[in-house]
Protein backbone atom coordinates (compact mmCIF):
# COMPACT_ATOMS: atom_id res chain seq x y z
CA UNK A 1 0.00 0.00 0.00
CA UNK A 2 2.82 2.40 0.84
CA UNK A 3 4.31 1.82 -2.62
CA UNK A 4 0.99 2.79 -4.26
CA UNK A 5 0.70 5.90 -2.10
CA UNK A 6 4.17 7.09 -3.09
CA UNK A 7 3.36 6.55 -6.78
CA UNK A 8 0.19 8.57 -6.32
CA UNK A 9 2.00 11.40 -4.54
CA UNK A 10 4.75 11.60 -7.17
CA UNK A 11 2.10 11.80 -9.88
CA UNK A 12 0.29 14.55 -7.96
CA UNK A 13 3.46 16.63 -7.58
CA UNK A 14 3.84 16.62 -11.38
CA UNK A 15 0.21 16.96 -12.44
CA UNK A 16 -1.75 18.61 -9.62
CA UNK A 17 -3.58 21.80 -10.63
CA UNK A 18 -2.70 25.16 -9.12
CA UNK A 19 -6.05 26.00 -7.49
CA UNK A 20 -6.46 29.09 -5.27
CA UNK A 21 -7.67 27.14 -2.24
CA UNK A 22 -4.62 24.87 -2.49
CA UNK A 23 -2.36 27.88 -1.96
CA UNK A 24 -3.69 28.54 1.53
CA UNK A 25 -4.01 26.81 4.88
CA UNK A 26 -6.57 29.34 6.10
CA UNK A 27 -9.46 27.22 7.47
CA UNK A 28 -11.97 29.94 6.58
CA UNK A 29 -10.88 30.09 2.92
CA UNK A 30 -10.98 26.30 2.70
CA UNK A 31 -14.45 26.26 4.26
CA UNK A 32 -15.61 28.76 1.62
CA UNK A 33 -14.17 26.64 -1.20
CA UNK A 34 -15.85 23.49 0.10
CA UNK A 35 -19.25 25.17 0.29
CA UNK A 36 -18.83 26.47 -3.26
CA UNK A 37 -17.65 23.12 -4.63
CA UNK A 38 -20.78 21.33 -3.45
CA UNK A 39 -22.54 20.32 -6.70
CA UNK A 40 -20.44 22.78 -8.74
CA UNK A 41 -17.37 22.23 -10.94
CA UNK A 42 -13.91 23.53 -10.10
CA UNK A 43 -13.82 25.62 -13.28
CA UNK A 44 -17.05 27.39 -12.36
CA UNK A 45 -16.01 27.96 -8.74
CA UNK A 46 -12.56 29.54 -9.22
CA UNK A 47 -13.69 33.08 -10.24
CA UNK A 48 -16.46 33.11 -7.63
CA UNK A 49 -14.02 32.03 -4.91
CA UNK A 50 -11.56 34.75 -5.82
CA UNK A 51 -14.23 37.46 -5.88
CA UNK A 52 -15.68 36.21 -2.60
CA UNK A 53 -12.31 36.34 -0.84
CA UNK A 54 -11.80 39.90 -2.09
CA UNK A 55 -15.17 40.94 -0.67
CA UNK A 56 -14.96 38.92 2.57
CA UNK A 57 -11.26 38.21 3.22
CA UNK A 58 -11.84 37.03 6.80
CA UNK A 59 -14.49 35.07 8.63
CA UNK A 60 -15.33 38.18 10.64
CA UNK A 61 -15.90 40.17 7.43
CA UNK A 62 -18.45 37.57 6.33
CA UNK A 63 -20.10 37.40 9.74
CA UNK A 64 -20.55 41.18 9.76
CA UNK A 65 -21.93 41.36 6.21
CA UNK A 66 -25.66 41.63 5.62
CA UNK A 67 -27.52 39.01 3.64
CA UNK A 68 -27.93 41.14 0.51
CA UNK A 69 -24.14 41.54 0.23
CA UNK A 70 -23.66 37.80 0.66
CA UNK A 71 -26.27 36.84 -1.91
CA UNK A 72 -24.95 39.41 -4.37
CA UNK A 73 -21.49 37.80 -4.30
CA UNK A 74 -23.01 34.33 -4.69
CA UNK A 75 -25.33 35.35 -7.53
CA UNK A 76 -25.01 33.00 -10.51
CA UNK A 77 -23.42 30.14 -8.60
CA UNK A 78 -26.76 28.50 -7.82
CA UNK A 79 -27.98 26.40 -4.88
CA UNK A 80 -28.35 29.56 -2.81
CA UNK A 81 -28.98 27.75 0.46
CA UNK A 82 -25.21 27.16 0.50
CA UNK A 83 -24.59 30.91 0.71
CA UNK A 84 -27.10 31.36 3.53
CA UNK A 85 -25.61 28.42 5.44
CA UNK A 86 -22.07 29.73 4.95
CA UNK A 87 -23.19 33.10 6.29
CA UNK A 88 -24.80 31.39 9.30
CA UNK A 89 -21.63 29.34 9.83
CA UNK A 90 -19.50 32.49 9.97
CA UNK A 91 -21.78 34.08 12.55
CA UNK A 92 -21.95 30.93 14.66
CA UNK A 93 -18.17 30.53 14.65
CA UNK A 94 -17.80 34.17 15.71
CA UNK A 95 -20.34 33.77 18.50
CA UNK A 96 -19.64 30.23 19.74
CA UNK A 97 -16.07 29.37 18.72
CA UNK A 98 -14.17 32.57 19.36
CA UNK A 99 -13.91 33.38 15.67
CA UNK A 100 -11.84 30.26 14.94
CA UNK A 101 -12.94 27.43 12.65
CA UNK A 102 -13.28 24.31 14.86
CA UNK A 103 -10.53 21.70 14.63
CA UNK A 104 -12.60 18.60 15.39
CA UNK A 105 -15.04 16.63 13.26
CA UNK A 106 -17.94 16.76 15.78
CA UNK A 107 -17.64 20.53 16.16
CA UNK A 108 -17.51 21.05 12.40
CA UNK A 109 -20.47 18.72 11.87
CA UNK A 110 -22.52 20.83 14.27
CA UNK A 111 -22.30 23.87 11.96
CA UNK A 112 -25.18 24.71 9.56
CA UNK A 113 -24.84 22.98 6.20
CA UNK A 114 -21.67 21.09 7.16
CA UNK A 115 -22.07 17.37 6.54
CA UNK A 116 -19.66 14.48 6.92
CA UNK A 117 -17.84 15.17 3.65
CA UNK A 118 -17.37 18.93 4.17
CA UNK A 119 -16.18 18.41 7.73
CA UNK A 120 -13.69 15.76 6.61
CA UNK A 121 -12.42 17.94 3.76
CA UNK A 122 -11.84 20.93 6.07
CA UNK A 123 -10.00 18.69 8.54
CA UNK A 124 -7.78 17.35 5.74
CA UNK A 125 -7.02 20.54 3.84
CA UNK A 126 -6.90 23.02 6.72
CA UNK A 127 -5.49 20.85 9.52
CA UNK A 128 -3.75 18.02 7.58
CA UNK A 129 -5.87 15.41 9.35
CA UNK A 130 -5.59 11.92 7.79
CA UNK A 131 -9.18 10.73 7.74
CA UNK A 132 -11.51 9.26 5.11
CA UNK A 133 -12.83 11.90 2.69
CA UNK A 134 -14.98 10.69 -0.20
CA UNK A 135 -16.28 12.99 -2.92
CA UNK A 136 -17.57 11.89 -6.35
CA UNK A 137 -14.07 11.70 -7.82
CA UNK A 138 -12.64 9.67 -4.96
CA UNK A 139 -15.69 7.37 -4.93
CA UNK A 140 -15.08 6.57 -8.60
CA UNK A 141 -11.40 5.81 -7.95
CA UNK A 142 -12.21 3.57 -4.99
CA UNK A 143 -14.94 1.64 -6.82
CA UNK A 144 -12.64 0.95 -9.77
CA UNK A 145 -9.61 0.02 -7.69
CA UNK A 146 -11.69 -2.69 -5.96
CA UNK A 147 -13.86 -3.51 -9.01
CA UNK A 148 -16.90 -2.86 -6.80
CA UNK A 149 -19.88 -3.76 -9.00
CA UNK A 150 -22.64 -2.88 -6.55
CA UNK A 151 -24.34 0.50 -6.06
CA UNK A 152 -22.23 3.00 -4.13
CA UNK A 153 -25.22 5.17 -3.16
CA UNK A 154 -26.95 2.83 -0.74
CA UNK A 155 -26.00 1.85 2.83
CA UNK A 156 -23.82 -1.07 1.73
CA UNK A 157 -22.06 1.07 -0.85
CA UNK A 158 -21.40 3.92 1.56
CA UNK A 159 -19.93 1.43 4.03
CA UNK A 160 -17.68 -0.01 1.33
CA UNK A 161 -16.43 3.45 0.31
CA UNK A 162 -15.57 4.36 3.87
CA UNK A 163 -13.66 1.11 4.44
CA UNK A 164 -11.86 1.45 1.11
CA UNK A 165 -10.89 5.08 1.87
CA UNK A 166 -9.62 4.10 5.32
CA UNK A 167 -7.51 1.30 3.86
CA UNK A 168 -5.57 3.80 1.73
CA UNK A 169 -4.92 6.35 4.48
CA UNK A 170 -1.37 7.27 5.50
CA UNK A 171 -0.46 7.73 9.15
CA UNK A 172 -0.26 11.49 8.57
CA UNK A 173 -0.46 13.98 5.70
CA UNK A 174 -4.18 14.06 4.97
CA UNK A 175 -3.90 17.24 2.87
CA UNK A 176 -1.62 15.73 0.24
CA UNK A 177 -3.31 12.34 0.28
CA UNK A 178 -6.87 13.63 -0.18
CA UNK A 179 -5.83 16.20 -2.79
CA UNK A 180 -3.98 13.54 -4.79
CA UNK A 181 -6.92 11.13 -4.82
CA UNK A 182 -9.32 13.89 -5.85
CA UNK A 183 -6.99 15.01 -8.62
CA UNK A 184 -6.62 11.45 -9.89
CA UNK A 185 -10.39 11.16 -10.24
CA UNK A 186 -10.70 14.59 -11.84
CA UNK A 187 -7.92 14.24 -14.42
CA UNK A 188 -7.25 10.53 -15.06
CA UNK A 189 -9.94 8.26 -13.65
CA UNK A 190 -12.64 10.03 -15.67
CA UNK A 191 -16.28 8.90 -15.76
CA UNK A 192 -16.58 8.00 -19.45
CA UNK A 193 -13.08 7.73 -20.90
CA UNK A 194 -10.52 7.07 -18.15
CA UNK A 195 -6.85 7.49 -19.08
CA UNK A 196 -5.82 4.18 -17.55
CA UNK A 197 -2.41 4.23 -19.24
CA UNK A 198 -1.55 7.40 -17.30
CA UNK A 199 -2.76 6.16 -13.91
CA UNK A 200 -0.10 5.74 -11.19
CA UNK A 201 -2.29 3.05 -9.58
CA UNK A 202 -2.88 1.04 -12.75
CA UNK A 203 -0.99 -2.04 -11.54
CA UNK A 204 -3.19 -2.28 -8.44
CA UNK A 205 -6.51 -1.53 -10.16
CA UNK A 206 -8.87 -4.52 -10.41
CA UNK A 207 -11.46 -2.93 -12.68
CA UNK A 208 -12.19 -5.08 -15.74
CA UNK A 209 -14.40 -2.50 -17.48
CA UNK A 210 -13.73 0.76 -15.60
CA UNK A 211 -16.19 2.76 -17.74
CA UNK A 212 -19.06 0.83 -16.14
CA UNK A 213 -18.06 1.80 -12.63
CA UNK A 214 -19.18 3.08 -10.25
CA UNK A 215 -22.68 1.62 -10.23
CA UNK A 216 -25.51 3.77 -8.89
CA UNK A 217 -29.17 3.17 -8.20
CA UNK A 218 -31.58 4.17 -10.99
CA UNK A 219 -32.34 7.88 -11.00
CA UNK A 220 -35.79 9.15 -10.21
CA UNK A 221 -37.74 10.29 -13.23
CA UNK A 222 -37.43 14.03 -13.90
CA UNK A 223 -40.73 15.82 -13.32
CA UNK A 224 -41.86 18.61 -15.64
CA UNK A 225 -43.11 21.78 -13.95
CA UNK A 226 -44.76 24.81 -15.55
CA UNK A 227 -44.82 28.29 -14.01
CA UNK A 228 -45.82 31.74 -15.21
CA UNK A 229 -44.07 34.87 -13.97
CA UNK A 230 -44.77 38.52 -14.62
CA UNK A 231 -42.43 41.07 -16.14
CA UNK A 232 -43.67 44.22 -14.42
CA UNK A 233 -42.31 47.43 -15.95
CA UNK A 234 -43.56 50.74 -14.59
CA UNK A 235 -42.12 54.19 -13.83
CA UNK A 236 -38.84 53.27 -15.52
CA UNK A 237 -38.24 50.37 -13.16
CA UNK A 238 -38.69 46.62 -13.04
CA UNK A 239 -40.74 45.46 -10.07
CA UNK A 240 -39.72 42.35 -8.14
CA UNK A 241 -40.53 40.50 -4.95
CA UNK A 242 -38.46 38.59 -2.42
CA UNK A 243 -38.86 34.83 -2.65
CA UNK A 244 -40.45 33.34 0.45
CA UNK A 245 -39.03 29.91 -0.41
CA UNK A 246 -38.55 27.07 -0.47
CA UNK A 247 -36.65 27.89 -3.66
CA UNK A 248 -34.31 30.89 -3.61
CA UNK A 249 -35.35 32.05 -0.15
CA UNK A 250 -34.54 35.76 0.21
CA UNK A 251 -33.54 36.27 -3.44
CA UNK A 252 -35.38 38.72 -5.68
CA UNK A 253 -37.62 37.17 -8.31
CA UNK A 254 -40.31 38.14 -10.79
CA UNK A 255 -43.74 37.77 -9.17
CA UNK A 256 -46.21 35.07 -10.10
CA UNK A 257 -48.38 36.38 -12.93
CA UNK A 258 -51.83 37.61 -11.94
CA UNK A 259 -53.09 37.00 -15.49
CA UNK A 260 -51.20 33.87 -16.63
CA UNK A 261 -53.30 33.53 -19.80
CA UNK A 262 -51.51 36.44 -21.47
CA UNK A 263 -49.15 35.69 -24.35
CA UNK A 264 -45.68 34.76 -23.16
CA UNK A 265 -42.89 37.13 -24.15
CA UNK A 266 -40.06 34.93 -22.89
CA UNK A 267 -39.50 31.28 -21.99
CA UNK A 268 -36.79 30.04 -19.67
CA UNK A 269 -36.18 26.32 -19.12
CA UNK A 270 -33.99 25.21 -16.24
CA UNK A 271 -33.36 22.16 -14.03
CA UNK A 272 -33.57 22.22 -10.26
CA UNK A 273 -33.12 19.02 -8.22
CA UNK A 274 -35.40 16.45 -9.92
CA UNK A 275 -37.56 19.02 -11.72
CA UNK A 276 -37.35 20.51 -15.19
CA UNK A 277 -39.04 23.88 -14.97
CA UNK A 278 -40.49 25.77 -17.92
CA UNK A 279 -40.93 29.39 -16.86
CA UNK A 280 -43.06 31.52 -19.16
CA UNK A 281 -42.95 35.27 -18.62
CA UNK A 282 -45.91 37.49 -19.45
CA UNK A 283 -46.01 41.32 -19.44
CA UNK A 284 -47.85 43.22 -16.72
CA UNK A 285 -47.96 47.00 -16.56
CA UNK A 286 -49.26 47.43 -13.04
CA UNK A 287 -47.29 47.04 -9.86
CA UNK A 288 -48.67 46.73 -6.35
CA UNK A 289 -47.41 47.50 -2.87
CA UNK A 290 -45.96 44.03 -2.35
CA UNK A 291 -43.31 44.67 -5.04
CA UNK A 292 -40.12 46.74 -5.00
CA UNK A 293 -38.83 48.70 -7.99
CA UNK A 294 -35.27 48.56 -9.30
CA UNK A 295 -33.57 50.39 -12.13
CA UNK A 296 -32.10 48.13 -14.84
CA UNK A 297 -28.60 49.29 -13.86
CA UNK A 298 -28.97 48.33 -10.19
CA UNK A 299 -30.75 45.01 -10.07
CA UNK A 300 -30.59 43.10 -6.75
CA UNK A 301 -29.33 39.52 -6.28
CA UNK A 302 -31.48 37.23 -8.45
CA UNK A 303 -31.40 33.51 -9.21
CA UNK A 304 -29.91 32.77 -12.62
CA UNK A 305 -33.15 31.84 -14.49
CA UNK A 306 -34.88 35.06 -13.40
CA UNK A 307 -31.77 37.15 -14.05
CA UNK A 308 -31.43 35.72 -17.58
CA UNK A 309 -35.11 36.31 -18.33
CA UNK A 310 -35.02 39.90 -17.05
CA UNK A 311 -31.84 40.64 -19.03
CA UNK A 312 -33.39 39.25 -22.22
CA UNK A 313 -36.60 41.25 -21.77
CA UNK A 314 -34.73 44.45 -20.98
CA UNK A 315 -32.71 44.00 -24.18
CA UNK A 316 -35.90 43.49 -26.18
CA UNK A 317 -37.42 46.60 -24.66
CA UNK A 318 -34.26 48.61 -25.36
CA UNK A 319 -34.20 47.45 -28.99
CA UNK A 320 -37.86 48.33 -29.49
CA UNK A 321 -37.36 51.83 -28.09
CA UNK A 322 -34.33 52.52 -30.32
CA UNK A 323 -35.99 51.03 -33.39
CA UNK A 324 -38.74 53.68 -33.36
Amino acid sequence: MEKDRQKLYRWFRRHGRDLPWRRTRDPYAILVSEFMLQQTTVTAVVPYFERWMEAFPTLRDLANADESQVMSRWQGLGYYSRARNLHRVAREIEQSHGGRVPRTLPALRSLPGVGEYTAGAVMAFAFDFAGPVVDANIARVLARLADWRHPIDNAKGVQFLRRAAESLLPAKGGRRHTSALMELGARVCLPKAPHCGECPLQESCRAVVPERLPVKRPRRVTEAVQEVRAFVWARGKIWLERSRGPRWLGMWVMPVAKVPERTSVHEEIYPITRFRVTMNVVPEGKMDRTLSGFSPEELPPMPSPHRRAVAALLRKRHNRVHAR
